[in-house]
């Protein structure tokens, strides 16, 4: 039996598409979760992406891939890519990687700044 441990859901209005993210993303779960969210901005073609982590409970380098590949993805697509409500353990991660130059992080826990 194969466990998942991520998992999404996802909203879509007027070119935007809001995915929040659960879970996990590490190297186990960054491989199905990049096909994924690809099929779904193939079919989706976003003018804005925005995805929420505020229920990541893990994320390491594999993490990061997914978000720079996700970016290139829809900036291809001619859309641009946000992220929002990140816990302070994976803001920290961002800040570290320096992910702040790519996309906006909105919505920072109380008492964080970027």
């Amino acid at each position: 039996m194969i466990h998942r441990n991520y998992g999404y859901d996802t909203r879509s209005r007027d070119g935007l598409l809001c995915v929040y993210l659960y879970g996990e993303i590490d190297h186990h779960s960054a491989v199905a979760l990049r096909e994924e969210l690809d099929e779904l901005l193939w079919r989706e073609r976003p003018r804005r992406l925005v995805l929420n982590l505020a229920r990541i409970d893990f994320m390491d380098s594999a993490g990061l891939g997914l978000l720079m590949g996700r970016y290139r993805l829809v900036r291809e697509l001619g859309g641009v890519m946000a992220l929002t409500a990140p816990n302070p353990r994976v803001l920290k991660i961002l800040r570290l990687s320096g992910m702040e130059r790519f996309f906006e992080i909105e919505d920072v826990p109380k008492g964080e700044k970027i």
